[in-house]
């Protein structure tokens, strides 16, 4: 794997190797092993269902990196869902996912924190659209450890899991091993609860609120060549965005706390969507959006110029995510004369994670 440098300032250079490692070591368990938990294996299975998330901007790139998560940020759930159907057994575990190495390496984080000694017989099910923004990743591992903990007693809680999965994120390599990851935990929390959540530095949850009530998501997604994951990311995330970020945290940290929360709190889509606008030119966001050309701020500009609500670019694109009382066909007359399609129709998940069970 491929050592990386990261420059924040004439005088701040370090350089970062990804090491790859079997899934099941390099685990970090946060102290919460320390208590003595009483698990109740439950029978049959227990079934997650998990809203994917729009991710619309890190607050700070110099608080995270791989192996060090947080860096806060801000972000809603939608009605795209991960699923994941757990059951207890005697025998070791099972997993049927096409990504097994990043669930084996949870479980053996789960096991180790919580003292359980059995398996588990894991199945999971993911939107099928990955790294394109929407956090294929982090909703897929939020449904899977809910599952396992309330497939043994609900011994965590869900800030815990959320740190768990925040400390230990990783993502497979080719040869079926694992490697640290970004998180910021935005996804876990907007995943648990549902609606718009603010997110500080070390996973933790600020606030989160109901978000857009009715209003339509539409998922646009430019045509682009350029690579939202893997080393280019890496790049992108911890060079120029950490830099700018140098500059704008402060800015952005005030905009959220006094403008967009406030417009949450009287359901002010209009005004949420006017500082996204205001976040995709500012710090790390203005590095992620132009990382895919110039040509995708000339789209959100248009886009904002025919008077939709809340238009904002989810991670590190490209995915576009459009907020608007308008239905698809008047969208589709807006986007059809810039060549535009929409990929993906949905609305705001304001009720988060779905917990059945059955024999």
């Amino acid at each position: 794997m491929p050592t990386m440098k990261i420059r924040g300032g004439d005088l701040d250079l370090v350089e970062y190797e990804f090491n790859p490692f079997p899934p099941g070591q390099n685990l970090k368990t946060l102290g919460f092993e320390k208590t003595a938990y009483q698990l109740k294996p439950a029978k049959g299975k227990i079934i997650v269902k998990a809203p994917a998330r729009i991710h619309l901007t890190v607050l700070d790139m110099n608080r995270f990196a791989p192996d060090h998560p947080g860096g806060g940020g801000i972000g809603f759930a939608i009605q795209i869902y991960c699923t994941a159907e757990v059951e207890c057994t005697k025998k070791e575990t099972e997993i049927d996912y096409n990504r097994a190495s990043i669930i084996r390496n949870f479980v053996a984080v789960f096991k180790k924190v919580t003292g359980y000694t059995g398996g588990f017989s894991i199945k999971a099910t993911d939107h099928q659209h990955q790294h394109v923004g929407l956090g294929s990743t982090s909703t897929i591992m939020i449904a899977v450890a809910t599952a396992m903990n309330e497939a043994v007693g609900k011994p965590l809680t869900n800030a815990q899991l959320r740190k768990l999965i925040g400390n230990n994120y990783v993502e497979e390599t080719a040869d079926g091993n694992v490697a640290f990851g970004f998180e910021t935990g935005v996804g876990p929390a907007v995943s648990t609860y549902g609606g718009m959540a603010v997110l500080g530095d070390e996973l933790t949850l600020v606030y989160h609120h109901p978000f857009a009530a009715g209003k339509n998501v539409f998922i646009i997604i430019p045509p682009t060549d350029i690579s939202s994951a893997g080393t280019q990311e890496f790049d992108l995330l911890m060079n120029k965005a950490r830099t700018l970020d140098y500059m704008d945290r402060e800015l952005k940290a005030y905009l959220f706390l006094m403008d967009l929360i406030p417009a949450l709190e009287r359901d002010d889509v209009k005004k949420a969507g006017d500082v996204i606008w205001e976040i995709e030119f500012r710090g790390s966001k203005r590095a992620e959006v132009e990382h895919h050309s110039y040509a995708i701020y000339n789209f959100m500009s248009q886009l904002r110029e025919a008077h939709l609500e809340f238009v904002g670019m989810s991670s590190v694109g490209p995915s576009i995510a459009v907020v608007t009382a308008l239905d698809r066909k008047a969208l589709e007359k807006i986007i059809n004369p810039l060549r535009l399609t929409i990929a993906i129709e949905t609305k705001v998940d304001n009720e988060g994670l779905k917990i059945t069970r059955a024999k």
